[in-house]
């Protein structure tokens, strides 16, 4: 089946939400400082405890989308009151900086979450379904590019699908048979771990950012609204591209994303 014109253009926007620019690009050009530098100099104790934030994080996002998400399924999309949300959170963090980060992360990325789950139902999705909660969630590892580990040939977003799709299938399962009655159980502590992994990269660039002596907790607010704003694209263009393969299937969208 060929694509309409309509859907092309939707592919075509997916991919520029999905693959450019990355966040620390974003950063940088808000804050008017170069944040890989700044990066860079994080000393490895704090960038041990930012993945570690995140992996906590990614474990409390993980309990929300199976015990919660789906409850305001007939609301509207809130993505400007999320960004709101998300900038008040980050003027906490930015007035007490780093120490503030464990404290604030998990607030901020439930914020996200939600937003997230939003946008997947303005684009189709059933959010009560197991498949479209674990679809949200991996949405975090969608937003750091590529990884050494990803293969080559293929672009950021579908590399990083791939690199998921064993553990997210196994987790699907897990959940639909068990729920989240062990939240320690192999396969759901396997996909955190994949997903935190690639959410940390994104979390220390915005730790670094904030970390910027520029304007304190205005500095953290508009740091937070960046990242939010990042991972509002991205879950656009992951169920903009979901919702395509579901009407073409997923080898002739890729392929067709790989062309534009």
């Amino acid at each position: 089946m060929d694509m309409t014109k309509t859907d092309l253009a939707d592919l075509k926007r997916a991919k520029k939400l999905l693959e450019n620019p990355g966040l620390a690009a974003k950063m940088s050009a808000a804050l008017g400082a170069p944040i890989e530098k700044s990066v860079a100099l994080l000393p490895k104790a704090v960038q041990s405890g930012i993945h570690k934030a995140s992996e906590a994080a990614m474990m409390k996002a993980l309990d929300v989308a199976v015990k919660s998400l789906g409850d305001d399924t007939k609301k509207p999309a809130q993505s400007r009151l999320h960004k709101i949300a998300a900038a008040t959170s980050g003027a906490v963090g930015g007035a007490f900086g780093l120490m503030a980060l464990t404290v604030e992360l998990p607030v901020s990325t439930t914020i996200m979450l939600r937003s997230i789950a939003d946008i997947a139902k303005s684009e189709g999705e059933n959010i009560h379904y197991i498949d479209t909660k674990l679809a949200c969630l991996t949405v975090f590892a969608l937003g750091s590019g590529k990884s050494e580990k990803d293969n080559a040939a293929e672009s950021g977003y579908f590399a990083a699908r791939a690199a998921m799709s064993g553990a997210v299938s196994e987790a699907s399962k897990f959940l639909a048979e068990k729920g989240l009655s062990k939240t320690g159980a192999p396969a759901l502590i396997r996909l955190v771990s994949l997903i935190s992994s690639r959410f940390g990269i994104v979390v220390t660039e915005k730790a670094a950012a904030q970390a910027v002596p520029i304007i304190g907790a205005a500095a953290g607010a508009l740091v937070n609204t960046i990242f939010i704003g990042h991972f509002q694209d991205m879950a656009r263009g992951h169920f903009i591209v979901r919702r395509l393969e579901k009407i073409y299937g997923a080898e002739p969208v890729r392929l067709a994303y790989r062309n534009l």
